[in-house]
C-alpha cells in the first residue's frame, strides 16, 4: 500500500510564546505512514528573517504514526513568538496534518489542518 505523497507543505507554522493552565504551547508534525516500510523523513523550517533550519532527519516506522513535536526535536530550535513555514519530504508515500495547542488563554484551543501535497 502507498498512500500519500511525498512532500508536503505546511505555510502555517507559530509557536506561541506564552502558556497559561496545565497544558504548553505547541505545534505538531503528525505523520502517517500506511506503507509496508519505514519513511524517512527530511524536514526543513523557513522563515521571514533568518536562515532555514534545513534537512533535519526523522523516521516513521512502517504502519505506524508519528506526532512531532516541532519545539521537540533534538538538536534543533525552533524559535517560539516567530512565524515560520515546513516542507517534509518523505522517500514513502506519507500523509501529513498539522496541529497547533495555543494555551495562550485559560480556554485552550486545538487549530488542525492537512498540509499541502507537492505532486512531482
Amino acid at each position: 500500500m502507498s498512500e500519500g505523497a511525498r512532500i508536503w507543505l505546511i505555510p502555517d507554522g507559530f509557536i506561541p510564546e506564552e502558556s497559561s493552565g496545565s497544558h504548553e504551547s505547541h505545534e505538531a508534525i503528525c505523520v502517517l505512514n500506511t506503507s509496508g516500510w519505514d519513511a524517512r523523513l527530511s524536514i526543513s523550517f523557513y522563515f521571514e528573517d533568518r536562515e532555514p533550519i534545513k534537512d533535519v532527519s526523522v523516521e516513521v516506522p512502517a504502519e505506524r504514526t508519528r506526532h512531532i513535536r516541532t519545539d521537540g526535536i533534538e538538536g534543533v530550535e525552533v524559535p517560539r513568538g516567530v512565524p515560520y513555514a515546513v516542507r517534509v519530504e518523505s522517500d514513502a508515500p506519507v500523509t501529513v496534518q498539522h496541529s497547533r495547542m495555543d494555551t495562550t488563554q485559560p480556554a485552550l484551543s486545538l487549530m488542525t489542518a492537512m498540509a499541502y501535497p507537492v505532486e512531482p
